[in-house]
């Protein structure tokens, strides 16, 4: 299943809890648009996820630093967070898996499904 939505859709607003995390995207949009919120009160934030850093998050998937471990796991939540701090379209296959390198410190971060609830 893939979670899509443009950068032109305007945010949602005046849902209950249920509508933003109940739905079949699993609340990745509302990550998304939580991201979105994000860029305008965290500019130099967003500006370093825009270069493709992996900057920290509430949710799994952002790093300060190179681990020992090749490849992290992070969870769909922080990658829909991220596309909407950078001002992507939301676009994640939740059946799938992407991977990302973050530019700053060279960490492989894998997000996939298995971090869902």
């Amino acid at each position: 299943m893939k979670v899509t939505r443009t950068i032109n859709h305007p945010l949602r607003e005046g849902l209950t809890w249920r509508q933003r995390w109940a739905r079949d995207d699993n609340g990745l949009i509302a990550c998304w648009e939580s991201g979105r919120e994000l860029s305008k009160k965290d500019p130099d934030k967003a500006d370093q996820a825009k270069k493709g850093e992996l900057v920290k998050l509430e949710w799994k998937g952002g790093v300060s630093e190179k681990l020992v471990q090749d490849v992290l796991r992070g969870t769909l939540f922080y990658l829909a967070k991220w596309q909407g701090l950078r001002g992507d379209d939301l676009d994640i296959d939740v059946d799938g898996d992407t991977v990302l390198t973050c530019i700053k410190t060279g960490q492989v971060v894998l997000f996939n499904k298995e971090l869902l609830p």
